[in-house]
């Protein structure tokens, strides 16, 4: 449907003429400042946030599949300087000893992969110990932590589908959260999503555009927790277990640098990354900068990516995003573009460089995730 917009005429009698929609706007700046293009990190990156292997805990099947073949991303990590990528999404059971057999073991040194939760069996009286077991077994296949989904907290019931959903602090879960403290395997841990999300779609919804696109991302209403509700949860998880490293994904909570910041300072277990809220960070700048200068030991490199995942373009794996993410860590550029898309589409906003100094570069490139995951250190 198009809209209408009032116009003037030649001869100054005020005319009606067809407007756009708002998918059809695609305003270019006119602000003159400086493009940098960095092809390549300054140093050597770990990308703790990858989904190279999908796989889905709640059918059960141990099925794991590839989003793209090892050449194809080995290809792009050594243009952009990628030394390691972590695949968080490695699958369970069988599944993730066939991909740390495809990718780590087959390019030793350039992938890491991370088990999942064994979603299926949680209705079943013995889950607690058998998903502790599971995880201990998926560390002798190979896999170097845990990666829990919003699966916890937003989708999870307790049975499976129907039911009440299952709380993140739910005590059936502690003998995993245990045996990754003892295993030294950090829970990469998806908790929430952004503000937005839990708010009505309507023309006061920043992400009203995001949302109308995908629709089945929004929690509001019907029976799910707040914002504030899931990340206290997380919190509780992470008290109850301070000998387990937790990293939160997507800074935690990307809109809220404070609240974060409390959580980093009452949970030394606590760690964040950057993926896929690098548009969100971006707008905030000088917070960000302050943020990552405190907490400059805590925080890692990541990306969200996903091989040929066109309809995310805050996280296609490619070469124009990695090279977002360098420009936006080391330099003082002004108002660029957070995705490699043409309408933003997290919002319509544009973001700023941080110039990082080269001590942080080298801590949130490689050195804090060398360190959690005990890797030697990256001294190129």
């Amino acid at each position: 449907m198009l809209a209408w917009a009032a116009g003037a005429t030649a001869s100054g009698v005020r005319a009606q003429q067809p407007g756009l929609t708002l998918p059809e706007f695609v305003p270019r700046s006119m602000l003159h400042v400086q493009e940098t293009r960095l092809e390549r990190s300054k140093f050597p990156v770990i990308d703790f946030h990858s989904h190279l292997t999908w796989s889905d805990g709640m059918d059960g099947r141990q099925r794991v599949t590839p989003t793209a073949p090892p050449a194809e991303v080995l290809a792009v990590m050594n243009r952009k300087n990628i030394r390691t990528m972590v695949n968080l999404t490695g699958g369970y059971g069988a599944g993730v000893a066939q991909t740390v057999k495809a990718w780590d073991r087959a390019h030793p040194g350039r992938f890491i992969t991370f088990t999942e939760p064994w979603w299926a069996r949680t209705p079943e009286p013995g889950y607690p110990k058998f998903q502790a077991a599971a995880i201990e077994q998926a560390h002798r296949d190979g896999a170097r932590g845990i990666k829990v989904l919003k699966t916890l907290g937003l989708y999870l019931r307790e049975n499976l589908k129907a039911g009440k959903l299952v709380k993140i602090d739910d005590p059936r879960f502690d003998p995993m959260w245990e045996a990754a403290g003892a295993l030294k395997m950090p829970v990469a841990i998806h908790t929430s999503d952004p503000e937005a999300f839990f708010l009505p779609i309507d023309r006061h919804n920043e992400r009203y555009e995001e949302l109308h696109a995908h629709p089945d991302w929004s929690f509001h209403g019907r029976d799910f927790p707040s914002d504030r509700e899931l990340q206290e949860a997380r919190r509780r998880v992470l008290r109850r277990h301070p000998k387990t490293q937790f990293v939160c994904l997507h800074v935690a909570n990307s809109e809220n640098l404070a609240y974060v910041a409390e959580c980093l300072d009452a949970h030394p277990n606590m760690h964040v990354e950057i993926g896929a809220r690098i548009g969100e960070l971006g707008r905030q700048p000088r917070t960000s900068r302050r943020f990552i200068e405190k907490y400059q030991d805590r925080v890692l490199f990541g990306t969200d990516a996903v091989p040929r995942g066109d309809e995310y373009p805050q996280q296609v794996f490619g070469e124009k995003l990695y090279e977002i993410y360098y420009r936006f860590l080391e330099t003082e550029d002004e108002y660029f573009d957070y995705a490699p898309a043409a309408v933003p589409p997290q919002g319509r906003w544009r973001i700023y460089g941080l110039g990082l100094p080269d001590a942080l570069l080298r801590k949130v490139y490689n050195g804090n995730a060398a360190r959690l995951l005990g890797l030697p250190p990256v001294t190129a």
